[in-house]
């Protein structure tokens, strides 16, 4: 895998996506056309059958309102931790430090993540919500798009990956507010069926 920095960063930033499918892309990528720089481990059969075993579990989880958020708060961890790893192990086998490696796919997989969840909880809150569907779908095809990228134009797949993550502090920015305007409408809702639930005492009868 060349491209260095480049690759590093579109690869944490796909990974703090879809940590399962970038593994599996990758090592499908590296055992079957040869893509140069995939760990040997990551090519396993062991690896590439666990990873797509989980990206299957993923790709229903992420689909389902609020499971999608639960999943999400599980992969706060996991995701960049994965890259980090995946990271350190492609620097290990360059001329790239393993602990800018390390830092380089864990750091965009965090900013990524981040991105996803928050926008999740948006979507989710929203009075008009978007398909849950239709978002995984769309991240799905924008993590195989960056893999290819990586592993054919490693240059674009990085400045790509940065564009992403600058845009996606932008996007996580809006969805705080959108979430912030839904706990208020539930809070209204809230009040109002309290005021209305309420027994107002009879008008006293002038004497």
């Amino acid at each position: 895998m060349d491209g260095g920095l480049a690759a590093l960063l579109g690869t944490g930033w796909a990974s703090g996506i879809n940590l399962y499918a970038t593994v599996t892309l990758l090592g499908l990528l590296g055992r079957f056309a040869g893509l140069e720089g995939v760990p040997e481990a990551v090519q396993s059969w062991p690896v590439i059958v666990i990873a797509g075993a989980a990206f299957l579990v993923e790709a229903v989880a992420d689909k389902v309102p609020y499971l999608d958020n639960a999943w999400d708060a599980v992969h706060t961890v996991l995701r960049p931790l994965g890259a980090a790893v995946l990271g350190g192990a492609i620097a290990a086998d360059s001329d790239i430090s393993t602990i800018l490696g390390v830092l380089t796919t864990g750091g965009a997989a965090l900013g990524a993540h981040a991105t996803k969840a928050g926008t999740r909880v948006a979507i989710n809150t929203s009075p008009e919500p978007v398909s849950n569907i239709a978002v995984s779908l769309f991240e799905d095809g924008m993590v195989a798009g960056m893999i290819w990228l990586v592993a054919e134009y490693p240059l674009v797949a990085g400045i790509a990956a940065v564009v992403l993550l600058i845009a996606g502090a932008a996007i996580l920015a809006m969805a705080w507010r959108v979430v912030r305007a839904g706990i208020r409408r539930l809070r209204r809702r809230g009040d109002d069926g309290d005021a209305g639930g309420s027994i107002r005492p009879p008008a006293s009868t002038p004497t």
